[in-house]
């Protein structure tokens, strides 16, 4: 086998086997070939005036057609009969019995019991408000809605993501829309500088509180926030913007619901999962794939292939990676040596469906972005398959939330350690991409809180008004701010923000349950604090834009490795290089310094970004935008090297362009 980049790691030479018979499973599985557009044959199709179904339950003795023309019973002029392959079964029946938005469903019998269902391949599903029972409907409008824009056809360089989930988009307290979603929220996402938004839960899940991660239909949009159409207006829409539209994708696990999910289609399990011990997952009371099986493998490649052409979608944010590759799903183990990735507890067969679905995405649109929610670092993710990689093109960061939760709850503010810092935010494989992020919806469920919100607290409620002094908010500005800066100045990758806190949305999210009387208070997302110009919110987003308007027209700068120039405990001081940019932080509460010196690389720093201005919150303290360095001797080596002198006030953050 040809030699891999990825064995250019030392580290991993031990594991060379290992590394190369994963790519061989890969290269053999590719040569089977695997049918990547199921959805083309199983479910329903309208071809001329009819309506055509076919399914596959090979568990199955009958199966019939539950609708209006049947009474909703099992009818015999509404049964499947038998296809020509085993476990594969088929109807007909014409238009005039099933017109658009008519609702069915399936009633399957096998040896021992029957039962209601839903297609496996549906692509439309909805619930009834009153009963909670979802049911498939025909969609076939008269005018089926037609793509006007193209999407961005070069490869996004640097992605930064707006995470978003249309359910809580809106202020009111209700689930808002697609249609709301596309007229509201996508303006308000261009104006904040965004030029990704990765949408959750859009595959149908029957509990609304999952945030989308227990799903029942894989290929049904879902229609609690609208029609398939008004779905496909919204990233048409944003196409037209400039924007990149990510889909948060559940390859990972699934519902355990049979109705309505995937659970026991045909009276078995082993039709999609594990029928053994393999087939649970304990922690997300869930149902594990057989990615093993073929049927299995082609069905989730058939679901990657068809949002990608079907609705227009420009990638994927894979979840639960971690769970994917390990047989015990990489629950309580740390991962603190390469052995922890090379060994029984690997799954081979989940690891190379990935390494298929990367290559199945990236053959369907080369510019798709792939994004791996992984947390044991396993070693290749972000590396082409070619390299022997997974194909993934990011890896989400997820030590860097994690670290400022920590550090925030744990840590005094004149304990900071700025040389920690440098290394937690540079903590990576350099050859992989990563999306930096410092929160995603995870650090603001219910019982947890935004960043924002741990540091101000109660003084977020009362004191957010732009006239009264409040120690407690300037200083979680002062340091969400900063955080921000050194979090996404530092990536190789991207960066990444949940919807509403660009701004400091405060609170946690809590989805409407029983415990909480159902209600939507903690659901939503209060655009009118960041449009209220007597708050503070306004000022945290002007600074977020900010950044990222920085960062995107700088982005070349951020190819190169961080270099850092100084990192003190002492003074808290770090400063790091990225290119020609210049990242300056001062992390003391209570310490400036007038003259700060520093041994730089020679040139004019002319001031990009100051977290202290006012129009951000800031006091207005840094008056001097130009910096010149001089030559000097060094008194440790007694050589000439150049020095510039800084103003760093207490608790403030600077970016500067080397000219």
């Amino acid at each position: 086998m040809k030699s891999l980049d990825i064995l250019q790691d030392p580290y991993l030479l031990p594991y060379k086997e290992d590394i190369e018979r994963r790519k061989s499973l890969f290269d053999l599985a590719l040569k089977e070939g695997y049918n990547t557009h199921l959805e083309a044959r199983f479910g329903r199709h309208l071809k001329g005036n009819t309506h055509h179904f076919c399914e596959y339950a090979p568990n199955a003795t009958a199966v019939y057609l539950l609708c209006d023309a049947s009474a909703w019973q099992p009818d015999r002029n509404f049964a499947f009969s038998k296809g020509s392959e085993a476990g594969v079964w088929e109807l007909s029946i014409t238009e005039k019995l099933l017109p658009h938005l008519a609702p069915y469903k399936l009633w399957v019998e096998w040896d021992g019991g029957c039962g209601e269902r839903i297609s496996p391949f549906a692509r439309y599903v909805t619930q009834d408000a009153s009963t909670g029972i979802f049911t498939e409907r025909i969609w076939e409008p008269e005018k089926p809605y037609t793509f006007r824009h193209s999407a961005p056809s070069e490869k996004c360089t640097f992605p930064t993501i707006y995470e978003c989930h249309i359910g809580m988009s809106s202020e009111e307290l209700h689930v808002a829309s697609y249609n709301y979603f596309r007229a509201h929220i996508l303006p308000r996402i261009v104006s904040a500088g965004y030029n990704c938004i990765q949408l959750m839960a859009i595959q149908e899940h029957p509990y609304y509180g999952s945030f989308g991660y227990h799903v029942s239909g894989f290929f049904a949009p879902s229609g609690r926030f609208g029609t398939p159409d008004e779905l496909k207006q919204l990233i048409d829409e944003a196409h037209a913007m400039g924007l990149r539209v990510i889909m948060d994708l559940v390859h990972s696990h699934a519902v355990k619901n049979a109705v309505e999910g995937l659970g026991a289609f045909d009276g078995t399990r082993s039709l999609f999962f594990y029928d053994d011990s393999r087939g649970e997952h304990t922690l997300w009371d869930s149902l594990c794939f057989n990615y093993g099986k073929r049927f299995v493998k082609e069905f989730l490649l058939s679901n990657c292939r068809y949002w990608l052409e079907e609705y227009g979608f420009d990638g994927f944010r894979f979840d639960g990676v971690t769970s994917i590759l390990y047989h015990d799903h990489g629950l309580g183990r740390c991962f603190t040596s390469y052995a922890d990735y090379y060994n029984p507890n690997y799954h081979e067969e989940a690891g190379c469906y990935l390494m298929l679905a990367n290559e199945l995405i990236h053959r369907t649109r080369p510019e798709a972005i792939c994004i791996a929610e992984e947390v044991s670092g396993m070693p290749g993710i972000a590396l082409p398959i070619e390299q022997g990689g997974y194909g993934f093109d990011y890896r989400l960061a997820m030590n860097q939330p994690d670290y400022w939760i920590k550090t925030v709850k744990e840590l005094p503010d004149e304990t900071w350690d700025p040389g920690n810092i440098f290394y937690e935010m540079t903590n990576r494989r350099h050859n992989e991409k990563v999306i930096s992020y410092v929160e995603s919806h995870d650090q603001a469920l219910v019982g947890d809180k935004t960043l924002i919100f741990r540091m101000a607290d109660a003084a977020m409620y009362s004191d957010m008004n732009k006239g009264t002094p409040s120690p407690a908010v300037e200083r979680a500005m002062a340091l969400v701010n900063m955080i921000k800066t050194v979090t996404f100045s530092s990536t190789n990758g991207g960066i990444l923000t949940f919807m509403g806190n660009e701004y400091g949305h405060p609170e946690w999210i809590d989805f409407p349950r029983e415990g909480n009387g159902n209600s939507y208070q903690y659901a939503r997302r209060q655009w009118s604090l960041r449009d209220n110009p007597f708050l503070r919110y306004e000022q945290l987003a002007l600074f977020d834009k900010a950044l990222i308007t920085i960062l995107k027209a700088y982005s070349i700068e951020l190819k190169s490795i961080p270099y850092c120039h100084y990192a003190s405990q002492d003074t808290q001081v770090l400063a790091f290089s990225r290119g020609r940019l210049l990242l300056l932080f001062n992390f003391s509460p209570n310490r400036s310094f007038d003259h700060f010196e520093l041994a730089l690389p020679p040139g004019k720093y002319t001031l990009l970004l100051d977290s202290d201005k006012e129009a951000f919150g800031g006091y207005g303290r840094i008056a001097s935008a130009e910096h010149f360095t001089h030559p000097c001797c060094s008194m440790a080596t007694h050589q000439e090297q150049h020095i510039a002198s800084f103003y760093l006030p207490a608790r403030t953050a600077q970016i500067l362009l080397c000219e």
